[in-house]
């Protein structure tokens, strides 16, 4: 969640060789005040808006640490055996976690943040799709182990991405937990976006058994639309959700720590 950009009202005066400016501002923490050539640089946070991300950023991050610590300890002691019974034990929290990421995508919508609306709408109606629809309206997926890989990757990424952004709003800045949040979504986003994969694939049998959310179209065509069919462009959408969040984290990397200079011989 990138910070806004906002412009103030800006005053100024001259007089002789001195010139005055007044920028109207209220309800900030921690300016930042620096002049490059002809060039003043103000940057600032409103106490409230700040206040209102660090709580959000601070929910989901005890969210999803709770889904990822209880999955973590289950497996030390049960083994294989967690897998099955995954959903069962942490699928209410999930619940309201990606329910609360919608809050999020209207956050870009409107402004509140500078994040791109399409990556963060993506991520929330693919994972959405998965967690609501592959997995909460069909019991004979609940007890697969592939729950198991989607919440865990899924937890992984998300308990690095929302402490640093819960730290950024205090002004925090911990390397380590920096370099986790621009690094490790290269190896997790892929295996993530492969087990839910992996998860469409193990369902499509399911709906066509049990011909969930099938249709047949009126007369006179009177096709029959099995549901399996909109799985199946939905893998598609999958790699090509994929391919746009990578890009789009490739270039949050890219300007956070540049790109390497090549070595000269």
């Amino acid at each position: 969640m990138e910070n806004q950009v906002l412009t103030p009202h800006v005053y100024w005066a001259q007089r002789h060789r001195e010139l005055y400016l007044r920028v109207e501002l209220s309800d900030v923490q921690n300016p930042a005040i620096s002049i490059t050539e002809n060039v003043l640089h103000f940057k600032a946070l409103t106490n409230l808006r700040k206040g209102y991300l660090f709580m959000y950023n601070l929910v989901q991050f005890l969210g999803f640490s709770w889904i990822f610590v209880n999955l973590t300890v289950r497996f030390c002691i049960l083994g294989k055996e967690s897998f099955y019974d995954t959903f069962h034990t942490v699928a209410d929290m999930m619940y309201f976690c990606q329910m609360l990421a919608v809050v999020e995508t209207i956050n870009a919508a409107i402004g509140v943040t500078t994040s791109p609306v399409l990556p963060s709408l993506i991520q929330l109606l693919g994972r959405n799709f998965i967690l609501f629809i592959i997995f909460g309206t069909m019991e004979e997926m609940q007890n697969k182990a592939v729950v198991f890989f989607v919440f865990y990757l899924w937890s992984a990424i998300e308990i690095f991405r929302y402490s640093f952004y819960m730290l950024t709003c205090i002004d925090m800045d911990w390397k380590v937990l920096t370099w986790l949040r621009y690094t490790l979504w290269i190896p997790l986003y892929p295996l993530g976006c492969l087990a839910e994969a992996v998860s469409v694939i193990q369902s499509i049998p399911i709906f066509n058994e049990t011909g969930r959310f099938s249709f047949t179209l009126p007369y006179p065509v009177k096709i029959k639309v099995r549901f399996s069919f909109f799985l199946q462009i939905y893998l598609i959408m999958i790699f090509l959700g994929l391919y746009i969040n990578f890009r789009h984290l490739y270039k949050q990397r890219r300007r956070r720590y540049g790109q390497k200079k090549k070595k000269i011989h």
